[in-house]
């Protein structure tokens, strides 16, 4: 595995790669982009970008440009080593760690905007947080060149946001998108689980039952999103202790609210637990 910091690097290596064996039209290119913090649902992105594609290649990069002024940007888990460990176990080619100063060098003045969905969800409650997402995955993208770029459904508004930028922006990446992968408990995982005490851990199962209660009710015909919203923040408020952001029942394209859930719908939930943020939410398929 080839770990490489700049820019210039990062493009002579991946040629490389997609030349390697003669291959006369360039072999594929998996694109895994991380914060870090890697675990179990990291790993399900590098299999399923292994699985598809013959060329894998991961970034580290703790974007500055997503987090708020009084965000956990400082604090956020920073594990290089640990990370590297787990991607060269998963067979990846190829991983970049840039810097701040590599990503936005002195004068940078361009930035990527997706109007209207990225002030929606978690856009609603982050001004500015998706420009940020949106500009630093087109310049990843744009650096790196790859056919197809793996994410997690659980940031199911990025998600949204990113599909709405590639077909905007006519990129010829295919954005390629996993399931969640949860505790055994329902935790969905994520880097930030890690600032949980145990206490707030248990509190935090609340999102996830939350979704699993309006799932069930969905599965047994109602389709009404005010019945399921009202499931969900029946389950919230039984744990006082949650500062509730959000509960929506949306089209996952447009993450524009819906009043009838029958032709398949996301439900999203975010709270802090503690001084931690956590998103979670579900899919449910068209039923007609």
């Amino acid at each position: 595995m080839q770990i490489v910091s700049s820019i210039p690097e990062i493009r002579v290596a991946v040629r490389a790669l997609r030349a390697r064996n003669g291959a006369a039209s360039g072999r594929s290119v998996g694109f895994v982009p991380t914060m870090g913090a890697l675990h179990e649902g990291h790993r399900s992105l590098l299999q399923a970008a292994r699985s598809r594609c013959e060329i894998v290649v991961a970034s580290i990069f703790v974007n500055p440009t997503q987090f708020g002024p009084n965000e956990d940007f400082n604090r956020y888990p920073r594990t290089l080593e640990q990370d590297c460990r787990m991607l060269e176990a998963e067979g990846v080619d190829l991983v970049f760690t840039p810097t701040a100063e590599i990503m936005y060098p002195p004068g940078v003045s361009t930035f990527v905007e997706v109007a209207g969905v990225s002030d929606r969800l978690d856009g609603a409650s982050r001004p500015g947080h998706f420009r940020g997402v949106a500009t630093v995955v087109a310049k990843l993208f744009h650096i790196v060149q790859p056919d197809c770029a793996f994410f997690g459904q659980k940031d199911a508004a990025q998600v949204a946001v990113l599909r709405q930028m590639v077909r905007d922006l006519n990129l010829p990446v295919e954005i390629a998108i996993c399931p969640i992968v949860r505790e055994p408990d329902g935790l969905a995982l994520s880097s930030r689980n890690g600032y949980l005490s145990v206490e707030e851990r248990r509190q935090a199962l609340s999102l996830s039952r939350a979704l699993f209660a309006a799932e069930a009710l969905a599965k047994q015909g109602e389709h009404r999103a005010e019945t399921l919203l009202l499931a969900m923040r029946a389950c919230l408020q039984q744990e006082p202790a949650l500062r509730v952001d959000y509960v929506a029942v949306v089209d996952p394209d447009t993450l524009l609210p819906l009043e009838d859930a029958a032709n398949g719908a996301l439900l999203a939930v975010a709270a802090h637990v503690g001084g931690t943020r956590l998103i979670d939410n579900i899919l449910l398929p068209p039923t007609r």
